[in-house]
């Protein structure tokens, strides 16, 4: 059973840059797409950046890309979400799925929650004025 956990969310000032973590407890990523999904206080979640199984493409929502960058480690087993030029809007608990898709040569970033097989409990990131 594939865990996940997220780490390096906290309180940053507007401006200001994040990296987020999600580790594997136990299993490689190898073969899996991962997923960055957030949700903001009183909305549904939303998908963020994902990066494909090779770490060959990635994609990132519009709200973001310009300012996002997202990596996974040689021993795939921890994905990092860097987010730059924070702002209050990205303010949420922010969530890393694993879709099972070894050979996809691309991902998709959804608007809504994704029924993937895998998520993380989440981590808070407060962005203040």
């Amino acid at each position: 059973q594939l865990q996940l956990v997220e780490s390096g969310g906290g309180l940053v000032q507007s401006g200001g840059s994040l990296r987020l973590s999600c580790a594997a407890s136990e299993l490689t990523l190898d073969y899996y797409a991962i997923h960055w999904f957030r949700q903001a206080p009183g909305k549904g979640r939303e998908g963020v950046s994902c990066v494909v199984s090779s770490g060959s493409s990635t994609n990132f929502a519009d709200s973001v890309k310009a300012r996002s960058t997202i990596s996974r480690d040689n021993a795939k087993t921890t994905v990092y979400l860097q987010m730059n030029s924070l702002k209050r809007e990205d303010t949420g608990v922010y969530y890393c799925a694993a879709d099972w898709t070894p050979n996809e040569p691309g991902c998709r970033v959804l608007p809504y929650e994704a029924p993937y097989n895998y998520w993380g409990q989440g981590t808070q990131v407060t962005v203040s004025s």
